[in-house]
């Protein structure tokens, strides 16, 4: 059967900075599925049907203009999300995903129910969403589990988030016009920062790299969700990057991202990839987004808890400023420490915080019980800048030197040794 031709794009493109590609990523998918997928972006890559379709041939630019014009407002379907991520498993049995945890009592200002205690429980193993949107102002999603369902709404200044598992409920206000805002439409009670994360939004991140230092091609045509779907693919040129290709399924009909998947250079199963199952993209019944708390639920105020909860932080933090009080630390942020700073360019970008161990850590992370709990994660390593251990995954990996200073990026050991060494001199 035909396969398209692959071609390639390695000058600048505009990154996505059209008026009809915000648009596009504004609305083709819930604000709810960016939230709650951020922490992971995983799919099983059978998910592409048996068969390539037979599609007219079309280039990289044009692929990339399809994706940019797509005006898609209205959708319902079922997502499926897979992390392999290789995380480190923590002493004792701790670690990171499971679901279930809405039942593991009061996480954040807002309990159980709360959508930031969600976040890590997606950061490895396979869930299913299930996810309506009609525009900006009505989306929902839920995580299927196999005891509970976790379920988020935002109805017009009405955001809900429910846990079956312990009963409980958030109610947060959003403002009419959040979707304007700057976080293109996260109304307030999402978790900041990590709206990101839907098909649209990282394959417009990942065409923003398309450059000097990025190959862009598209291959085989395929079939997502039972929709005909071309595939562009996307390749770092730089060697130290830890990510071998992206791969986005685009919608042959009307451009909408389908599937994204990531995987590292060392090959194996994906490491981080989000797309549809099933995808319907007509307008959803309206009662999808009507929410009333189930008979003797915990409901909580989520604007009021997140009030006081800043509030308690402000009086902790006066308290523990205050002159005379003895054996008091405050907490440290960020600016507290020497500096966040970014070095290198593109893929192989390496984000940098200086002194995370504090003026009294500085050469104790390699000392007693803190050295051999370090030497059971990571791998210890030096260089002209000292030594430190490097803590690994299959995508992202990190350098914590013994004086405190963390090095971290998806990039390989060599390249976060070799920016600790060029940061000495």
């Amino acid at each position: 059967m035909p396969r398209n031709e692959p071609t390639e794009v390695t000058g600048e493109w505009d990154g996505g900075r059209s008026t009809k590609r915000r648009k596009a990523v504004r609305y083709a998918v819930p604000v709810a599925v960016a939230g709650v997928a951020a922490a992971t972006i995983g799919l099983v890559p059978a998910f592409a049907g048996s068969g390539s379709p037979d599609l007219p041939k079309i280039s990289a630019q044009d692929l990339i203009a399809k994706i940019a014009k797509s005006d898609v407002q209205q959708l319902s379907g079922t997502v499926q999300v897979t992390t392999d991520l290789g995380l480190p498993s923590l002493p004792g049995g701790a670690g990171v995903g499971g679901f279930g945890g809405g039942q593991g009592g009061e996480k954040g200002a807002g309990g159980a129910a709360s959508p930031q205690s969600k976040l890590t429980e997606l950061a490895s193993g396979t869930h299913t969403l299930r996810v309506a949107v009609d525009g900006p102002e009505k989306q929902r999603v839920s995580i299927v589990g196999g005891s509970a369902d976790y379920t988020l709404i935002h109805n017009g200044t009405d955001v809900w988030a429910y846990d079956s598992g312990s009963n409980s409920a958030v109610h947060h206000t959003a403002p009419r016009d959040a979707h304007r805002g700057p976080q293109r439409g996260a109304p307030e009670g999402f978790p900041e920062g990590l709206q990101g994360a839907t098909p649209q939004e990282l394959a417009q991140q990942a065409l923003k790299a398309a450059g000097d230092t990025t190959s862009v091609t598209v291959g085989d045509t395929a079939k997502v969700a039972g929709r005909d779907a071309y595939q562009l693919v996307i390749k770092p040129k730089q060697a130290a990057s830890t990510v071998g290709s992206i791969r986005v399924a685009v919608d042959a009909a009307n451009g909408v991202p389908l599937k994204f998947t990531l995987t590292p250079k060392s090959g194996g199963p994906a490491a981080i990839d989000v797309g549809y199952t099933r995808v319907d993209f007509a307008r959803p019944a309206a009662d999808s987004f009507s929410f009333t708390p189930p008979k003797g639920a915990k409901v909580v105020n989520g604007d009021e808890a997140a009030r006081q909860h800043g509030k308690d932080l402000k009086d902790l933090k006066g308290a523990k400023g205050a002159k005379g009080a003895k054996g008091a630390t405050e907490h440290k942020g960020p600016k507290d420490f020497g500096g966040f700073d970014v070095l290198g360019k593109g893929w192989t970008s390496i984000a940098t915080l200086k002194g995370a161990g504090g003026p009294a850590g500085k050469d104790q992370l390699a000392k007693g019980d803190a050295g051999k709990f370090l030497d059971s994660l990571g791998t210890k390593v030096t260089g002209g800048f000292g030594s430190g251990h490097v803590f690994s995954t299959r995508l992202v990996n990190a350098l914590v030197t013994d004086d405190g200073t963390v090095y971290v990026g998806a990039v390989d050991k060599q390249a976060l040794i070799a920016a600790a060494d060029a940061a000495k001199k």
